[in-house]
């Protein structure tokens, strides 16, 4: 794909990278955010030592856990993994090992912090990389997941043909992530650089079949109250956060509530086609 003049890939990923950082950084120290995000982000029903900051449901994991069918044999690959919590999660339902890759050095510091509190260090290893470049090799894993990370990237399709090329041939994809629309984008750093309003025709020409491809219930009176909850605890956030990170919540929660660019929220599970 070719990038608008003077947008790098580089560029889109700085934007995100320092956002994240600056969060992971001081998560734990803001239980304002923590309470809040889990209330209305993804309805605290997801257990608390494997939390985290996207929209992802306890239903929805337990889902994608179900499509991907790892056993204790298996090495998952996490993509844009954060602070690990999903993938964690699986691995301990499953007995899998688990690779996190995510370009945020302070997620991924969290993630092996509660990798080891997990006392799951022995098969959870972490490392830095993009979704285009995870520096795995081919066909190394069973099974990837990603948790509403994709509509971030700035060339979708080399996304899909990273994925296609690390897993062994017949296994499986699950990840969630919200459809860009793109008129409600046009210009505007990071979501529109590649806006994608539907991944099916993505994953066909990478060459995976898609099991189901479905909405996320709820997703957009979970997405408009975690936002505002974020805006009318600013103050707080600030307080236990920092100016950085609670800038940077803040930045997005506006964005978000004032552009409306998400068409939908989704989540995919899919296969390599050649197994």
């Amino acid at each position: 794909m070719q990038l608008p003049d003077g947008v790098s890939a580089e560029g889109v990923f700085d934007v995100v990278v320092h956002g994240y950082d600056a969060v992971y950084a001081v998560i734990a120290s803001s239980p304002t955010f923590r309470k809040l995000w889990a209330e209305h982000a993804y309805g605290g029903a997801f257990p608390s030592e494997f939390a985290h900051i996207s929209f992802l449901t306890f239903d929805e994991i337990q889902a994608m856990a179900g499509h991907l069918a790892l056993d204790k044999n298996a090495m998952l690959a996490d993509l844009a993994c954060g602070a690990g919590g999903p993938g964690l999660w699986v691995a301990t339902q499953s007995g899998a090992s688990v690779t996190g890759v995510d370009p945020s050095e302070a997620g991924l510091r969290e993630a092996r912090k509660r990798a080891k509190r997990l006392g799951l260090a022995d098969r959870a290893r972490y490392q830095q990389g993009t979704f285009a470049t995870t520096g795995l090799d081919s066909g190394s894993v069973d099974g990837v997941l990603s948790v509403d990370a994709i509509q971030y990237a700035p060339d979708k399709s080399e996304v899909f043909r990273e994925i296609h090329r690390i897993l062994r041939p017949g296994e499986r994809l699950a990840f969630s992530a919200f459809e860009v629309n793109p008129e409600r984008v046009f210009g505007l750093p990071v979501l529109g650089v590649d806006p994608v309003p539907d991944y099916a025709p993505l994953l066909d020409t990478a060459g995976f079949s898609i099991d189901w491809y479905n909405e996320s219930v709820g997703w957009a009176d979970r997405v408009n109250a975690a936002f505002i909850s974020v805006i009318d605890a600013m103050a707080t956030l600030t307080e236990e956060m920092g100016e950085a990170a609670a800038s940077s919540l803040g930045m997005e929660a506006a964005v978000t509530l004032q552009l409306r660019p998400y068409r939908r929220r989704v989540t995919i599970a899919a296969r390599r086609a050649d197994g």
